[in-house]
Order: C-alpha cells, then sequence, then structure tokens
C-alpha cells in the first residue's frame, strides 16, 4: 500500500472539494456542506495541508486573481486524484468487512 494512505479525513475532503477548481473559503464551505457541518475546517489546518498538497503534487494552483488579494483557486492533479481514488478503495473495502461482521452477528 502506498505510503501516503490512509489520508487524514482533512486531506480527503480538500481533494474532494478541489476536484473541479476552488479557493480556500470556497473549499471550506464545501466541506462544511458535504458533512452537514460535522467536518469544519480551520484556516491553518485548510493551509498547511494545502502547502503538503502541493509539494506532493496533488493540487495546483488554477488560478490567481490579483484584483482580490490575490486569491487563488486550486485543482486536483493526477497524482491528487490517483491517491484519492486509493484511499477510496480501502475506504470501500472497510465498508465491505464492516458488513460481513454485522451479517455474521445477525446470525448467530
Amino acid at each position: 500500500m502506498d505510503k501516503n494512505i490512509p489520508l487524514t479525513e482533512a486531506v480527503f475532503y480538500i481533494l474532494l472539494a478541489v476536484r473541479t477548481p476552488n479557493h480556500g473559503y470556497g473549499i471550506i464551505q464545501e466541506v462544511e456542506r458535504l458533512t452537514n457541518g460535522r467536518v469544519t475546517l480551520g484556516a491553518g489546518t485548510l493551509y498547511g495541508a494545502i502547502q503538503t498538497l502541493e509539494k506532493k503534487g496533488w493540487i495546483r494552483i488554477y488560478s490567481v486573481d490579483t484584483q482580490s488579494r490575490k486569491k487563488k483557486e486550486y485543482v486536483i492533479t493526477a497524482e491528487g486524484r490517483e491517491a484519492f481514488e486509493e484511499e477510496r478503495t480501502r475506504l470501500e473495502e472497510l465498508l465491505r468487512n464492516a458488513g460481513l461482521m454485522t451479517e455474521e452477528n445477525e446470525n448467530d
């Protein structure tokens, strides 16, 4: 298994939020929407993760709005999609196996 897996929940949702170009505040809002408010990213967590994801090549800057405090939009890269898919596959396996355990307990 890839040494980058498992992803933290924050990284998982950030990658999901930048499947289309998105800026920092938009990422925070999208993560809150996707999780029905359960996950709230602080600015420090978000921008620390963005720096890490850029260094790994999992996201890239899509555009910079020089008229608005240099607001940057980020988008996932092919490498980021691959890491996300590996994690999604891992999570699906966990859920499948949990379902098997639940079935076994019901049959006891």
